[in-house]
């Protein structure tokens, strides 16, 4: 598809982000801004992934009550169904908002407008049998909790870069990944190394 101070540097930008392969089922994704009538268009094999890639705060930057899921059994399906969408969405064609992150390629397959419609699509598909989703807090709070295990070894990298004592603010980097547990109502407590629970905690006070 085309579609932090010292306290730690070099924390990767996301523990959950990994390239996906291009073989195997696939979803074409819609995810409008929470806060303007503008939405992505995309494909892609890992749509958390792609969410993390194109805004670090994607749980409060896209209206997740009303993202749109249509999974296909190949990456190719939902490419086409991408192309077929964007053809006809032409004159919705908008610029990518400011804030989305242009190294992961998310400036492209932006439309105003045109959410009620895709979503009319994602209806007429689930009547030929597409496993269609509206609404993706469910999803992604199960796709969160599944990589629990990949939270916490990036949390003990965490730790590990942190300076004795870790008094300075959490940074932004690892703030924002585990705001979203918070935000996808996931207790983080059981997840993480009780150090940086407990810094966690003591950060949101």
């Amino acid at each position: 598809m085309r579609d932090t101070g010292d306290v730690p540097r070099r924390i990767a930008t996301d523990p959950l982000f990994s390239r996906s392969p291009s073989a195997g089922k696939c979803h074409l994704y819609v995810l409008p801004c929470a806060w303007e009538d503008i939405a992505k268009l995309g494909h892609s094999r890992d749509p958390l992934s792609r969410m993390q890639a194109l805004h670090p705060r994607y749980f409060e930057f896209f209206d997740l009550d009303r993202a749109l899921l249509i999974e296909t059994d190949t990456v190719r399906e939902a490419r086409d169904l991408e192309l077929k969408f964007g053809r006809a969405l032409k004159l919705h064609n908008a610029p990518a908002p400011l804030v989305v992150r242009r190294q992961a390629a998310g400036h492209t397959e932006w439309y105003r407008g045109a959410y009620e419609e895709l979503a009319r699509e994602g209806v007429e598909l689930s009547h030929t049998g597409y496993v269609f989703r509206r609404g993706l807090r469910p999803w992604l709070h199960e796709r969160l909790l599944a990589r629990g295990d990949q939270l916490y070894t990036w949390a003990m990298g965490v730790l590990d870069q942190a300076e004795p004592g870790y008094d300075d603010a959490l940074p932004p980097v690892a703030r924002d990944v585990l705001d979203a547990y918070t935000a996808l109502n996931i207790h983080l407590e059981p997840l993480l190394p009780d150090p940086l629970w407990q810094w966690y905690r003591a950060q949101r006070q």
